[in-house]
């Protein structure tokens, strides 16, 4: 008889009353969560995606059109174009933000304890600033009479610039406060990651007279794959999510060289009597973040990361 043919006519064992019991305890402390996650994600999903296929309005009565207003969407330029403004403002941030993090936190983790601490407390601080705080602080810095970057750039010979109102610097201007706003929590986690490599490895290096870039090259970055990957990920869904400091900072201006894709379906959203085309507008994003998000796995073959 094979081991598959026993197999099957072998007797299951039975489960014990504690096993039930445990399982039962599990499922009891899940259910809040579970609740929770079915009535404000899944059935509001769930509802999105029902709306999507009406003229739904809250004056009028809804009106069932199919797949027009995905086609409206599709066909739309300017929701393309914000998807682009999104996509350039996820290079100017993201790569800058992993980069500026992973010198702090290689900084962090190489000088004295009470350093390491003052300097992760330091980094740390715009993590808890509100978004519009620091929309509005930012926009007084690049105000155009009286703002701080033109007093500097004036000591050079430099004269005034328009940041904020110029499209040639408008959206790398709002790039700037994005990456000072994520790099706390970013650090962070990098420091975490460095701090769980084993020091018999960098110990090995030195023994063997590595520099401190071999030693960032062929054992720090392979073995924060993993943590980089999450990282590059979750900033690339965050930053070309933005939306408080296009809002706050320009409103989308000037000429849309900042309406990035939740502000355009939030302007959308405000300006259009049917809600329709916003929500088909949202769902198609979700899309080409997932589509874009999977892309970026297979590029880096996270199958193969270190463990």
């Amino acid at each position: 008889m094979s081991a598959t043919a026993r197999a099957r006519t072998a007797p299951s064992r039975p489960v014990s009353p504690r096993r039930r019991g445990e399982t039962a305890m599990a499922y009891v402390m899940l259910a809040p969560v579970l609740v929770l996650l079915g009535i404000f994600v899944a059935w509001p999903a769930i509802q999105a995606v029902h709306l999507s296929f009406f003229d739904w309005s809250f004056y009028t009565d809804s009106e069932f059109v199919g797949l027009k207003n995905f086609r409206d969407v599709l066909v739309d330029s300017a929701f393309w174009e914000s998807v682009v403004h999104g996509l350039q403002f996820v290079l100017m941030t993201v790569p800058a933000g992993l980069v500026i993090a992973f010198l702090v936190a290689s900084l962090a983790t190489s000088v004295s304890r009470r350093a390491a601490t003052l300097l992760k407390v330091s980094i740390y601080i715009p993590s808890v600033i509100s978004g519009v705080i620091a929309s509005i602080t930012f926009v007084l810095i690049y105000d155009y009479s009286g703002g701080l970057l033109n007093a500097i750039v004036n000591v050079v010979g430099v004269p005034n610039q328009a940041w904020l109102g110029d499209p040639r610097w408008a959206l790398g201007a709002i790039a700037v406060p994005a990456v000072w706003l994520g790099l706390g929590i970013t650090t962070l986690i990098m420091i975490a990651a460095m701090l769980d490599i084993p020091e018999s490895f960098y110990e090995a290096a030195q023994l063997e007279g590595a520099s401190w870039w071999q030693i960032t090259r062929y054992i720090t970055i392979p073995q924060m794959k993993n943590v980089l990957l999450f990282l590059l990920v979750t900033g690339f869904v965050g930053a070309i999510q933005q939306f408080e400091l296009p809002l706050v900072m320009t409103g989308g201006g000037p000429d849309g060289a900042t309406e990035l894709p939740n502000l355009f379906i939030f302007n959308h959203f405000r300006g259009d009597a049917y809600v329709g085309y916003s929500i088909a507008a949202a769902l198609l994003l979700f899309v080409v973040l997932g589509s874009i998000s999977s892309v970026i796995f297979r590029i880096v073959n996270s199958e193969k990361l270190v463990d």
